[in-house]
């Protein structure tokens, strides 16, 4: 057994944001540009146009992020937040065109700000 802290592969998390947002005129590409630096202020990267996703150690240790974001929630458009265990995630198939890529690894070591 290993001394070293070891994060149980179900105990942490990906949040995922995915949005549908309209671009329509000036002031809603305005709301969508607040609303995708909010995520990014947050932590979030982008993994596809409109799909980001944050690595969180717990579900709890997203809390506080999962309701900064509802704050920030842009008037139109849909936005959904889903949750998943690090174990889902790593069951995750990403292909560029017919090509298998890896997908995205956790941090080595979380971020505190």
């Amino acid at each position: 057994m290993s001394s070293g802290l070891q994060l149980s592969e179900y105990k942490g998390v990906w949040l995922f944001a995915l949005f549908d947002l309209p671009v329509t005129d000036i002031e809603a590409r305005r709301k969508y540009t607040q609303f995708r630096n909010l995520l990014l202020k947050h932590g979030f990267q982008m993994l596809q146009f409109s799909v980001y996703a944050r690595y969180y150690a717990s579900e709890e240790s997203s809390e506080t992020h999962r309701k900064n974001i509802k704050k920030g929630l842009p008037p139109d458009g849909q936005v959904r937040l889903l949750l998943v265990t690090d174990k889902q995630f790593g069951k995750m198939e990403v292909f560029y065109g017919k090509k298998s890529h890896p997908i995205e690894e956790p941090p080595d070591q979380m971020m505190l700000f």
